[in-house]
C-alpha cells in the first residue's frame, strides 16, 4: 500500500513537471523568450541599478545604494520639507553619470539658479511647465517611452489639475476627477517605465 502511494506521488510530480513546461512554452511563443523566467536563474534579474540621493547616510538607509531605477518613486512631506532639493540632489548625480533627465514643474515653481547650486546641469535638463495635468501626464509618458531618459521628476501631484477643472466656473463641483486621472496614468506608465529602466519620481504634498 505504502509502494503505491508514492508511485502516486512520484506521478503527480511528473504530470505537474511536465503541464508547467507546456505551459512556460505557451507563455514564451505568445510573449516573447524571457517573459517569464526562474528568478534565481538570471542574476541580472536580482541586481537593481541605482541613483544616489547625494546622501550617503540615506542611500544606506534605502537599503539598495540609492533610489531604484525602472521604478516609480514617490517622495511626499509637509511643505518646505525638501522635497524638490532631493529630486535635484538625485537629477545632479545622475547626470554625473551621464545620463538624461526631464523636469515637469506643473507648480511653475523651479528655481534654475537654485537647482545650479546643488550641482544640476541646467543646459542638459529637459524642463517642461505644463498648463494641465493631462498635457503634464502625457509628456511624463512620451518620454519615458523613447526610452532615453534615466530620470524625470514631476513637481508635484498636488498641482496636476486636470483640465476640465480648469475650464470649469469657480466652485464646480467634481469629485475624484485628478485620482482618475492619475490612477489611468499609473497604469499607462508603470509598464514602460519598467521596460526603459527610467526613474520616475512624482512628488507630493501633506497638507
Amino acid at each position: 500500500m505504502a509502494q503505491n502511494s508514492l508511485r502516486l506521488v512520484e506521478g503527480n510530480s511528473v504530470d505537474k513537471t511536465k503541464a508547467l513546461d507546456a505551459a512556460l512554452s505557451q507563455i514564451e511563443r505568445a510573449f516573447g523568450k524571457g517573459s517569464i523566467m526562474r528568478l534565481g536563474r538570471n542574476e541580472q534579474v536580482v541586481e537593481i541599478e541605482t541613483v544616489s540621493t547625494g546622501s550617503l547616510s540615506l542611500d544606506i538607509a534605502l537599503g539598495v545604494g540609492g533610489l531604484p531605477k525602472g521604478r516609480i518613486v514617490e517622495i511626499y512631506g509637509p511643505e518646505s520639507s525638501g522635497k524638490t532639493t532631493l529630486a535635484l540632489h538625485t537629477i545632479a548625480e545622475a547626470q554625473k553619470k551621464g545620463g538624461i533627465c526631464a523636469f515637469v514643474d506643473a507648480e511653475h515653481a523651479l528655481d534654475p539658479v537654485y537647482a545650479r547650486k546643488l550641482g544640476v546641469d541646467l543646459e542638459n535638463l529637459l524642463i517642461s511647465q505644463p498648463d494641465t495635468g493631462e498635457q503634464a501626464l502625457e509628456i511624463t509618458d512620451t518620454l519615458v517611452r523613447s526610452g532615453a531618459i534615466d530620470v524625470l521628476v514631476v513637481d508635484s501631484v498636488a498641482a496636476l489639475t486636470p483640465r476640465a477643472e480648469i475650464e470649469g466656473e469657480m466652485g464646480d463641483s467634481l469629485p475624484g476627477l485628478q485620482a482618475r486621472l492619475m490612477s489611468q496614468a499609473l497604469r499607462k506608465l508603470t509598464a514602460s517605465i519598467s521596460r526603459s529602466n527610467c526613474m520616475v519620481i512624482f512628488i507630493n504634498q501633506i497638507r
